[in-house]
């Protein structure tokens, strides 16, 4: 079945409230151009970080009966786009939604953790599974912690030399994936930074960002859906990494302006339109 724009098979959790997951991924892919199909990978009545016990529905059996009608129709995909997933079969599924589309950018955002500690529904060893699907990607997109897990080391919250950081980047990309980037790295010059690598040029990229004294769910979420919609949109690995680096950026900023409580995850509304609009981007540099 032929698209009339590219499209994106989005292997995600539904988190009815708290602006993260697919709430924010849809919308971003569909301002910026690109068709989201979501996949859910389970469906929460909010996300996970403080609002109490949250009512979730595990959509393991759905995964595999959804790629089975795609296929039956005929659909196709650019994009085969994975994040948080539910349980340990849904990282056999997602291979399987992979081997289906062979020339497809496989991107993985391989949610597993954050400020150095693991989610509580990751085991050991779904993060050890994890390492599989990460090996078939083209593009991963791990915050520090989830550095450490996919490298298997323990976490360790101090500054990265521009050395330690180009040597974590590079084994990460020995994983498989030949573009890499970890966001939220606070570098010895004492900068918070997003920063890649693409393993086909050989170039490290770096991007700073402002620091803002809070911290909100779901933009992980928000960046790497930005970054796989630019590179779908024929952006560089640097630029995609500058143009998700800088709407949050903006965003964050007037989120924190308006003092919203930060479990609400960031006021995405607010700036969308920032996405549809050209920018002059020229503030990543290598490193």
């Amino acid at each position: 079945m032929k698209n009339a724009v590219k499209s994106v098979a989005a292997i995600h959790d539904l988190s009815g409230y708290g602006r993260c997951s697919l709430s924010v991924i849809s919308p971003i892919l569909s301002v910026m151009g690109i068709q989201s199909v979501a996949v859910p990978t389970a469906v929460l009545s909010t996300h996970t970080g403080g609002f109490g016990e949250v009512v979730m529905q595990d959509l393991t059996s759905y995964i595999p009966l959804a790629l089975s009608h795609y296929k039956r129709i005929g659909l196709s995909f650019d994009c085969v786009y994975t994040g948080f997933l539910a349980s340990q079969e849904q990282i056999e599924h997602c291979l399987q939604f992979i081997e289906a589309y062979p020339d497809a950018l496989i991107v993985v955002d391989p949610v597993m953790g954050d400020n150095g500690h693991t989610y509580r529904t990751y085991t050991s060893q779904m993060c050890s599974l994890l390492v599989g699907l990460v090996r078939a990607a083209d593009l991963i997109t791990p915050n520090k912690t989830e550095m450490y897990l996919l490298l298997g080391k323990p976490y360790d919250p101090a500054p990265l030399t521009h050395s330690e950081a180009k040597s974590c980047l590079v084994k990460l990309s020995e994983l498989g994936p030949s573009k890499v980037i970890v966001t939220g790295v606070e570098l010895a010059d004492m900068t918070v930074n997003n920063i890649g690598y693409d393993r086909d040029t050989g170039i490290f990229w770096r991007v700073t960002c402002s620091y803002v004294p809070q911290n909100y769910p779901g933009t992980g979420d928000i960046f790497a859906s930005i970054a796989v919609a630019s590179l779908l949109n024929g952006d560089s690995l640097a630029i995609a990494m500058e143009r998700a680096t800088r709407f949050l950026e903006l965003t964050i900023k007037a989120t924190y302006s308006y003092g919203t409580d930060p479990k609400q995850g960031i006021l995405l509304e607010k700036n969308l339109s920032w996405l549809t609009q050209r920018h002059s981007l020229n503030g990543y540099e290598s490193f």
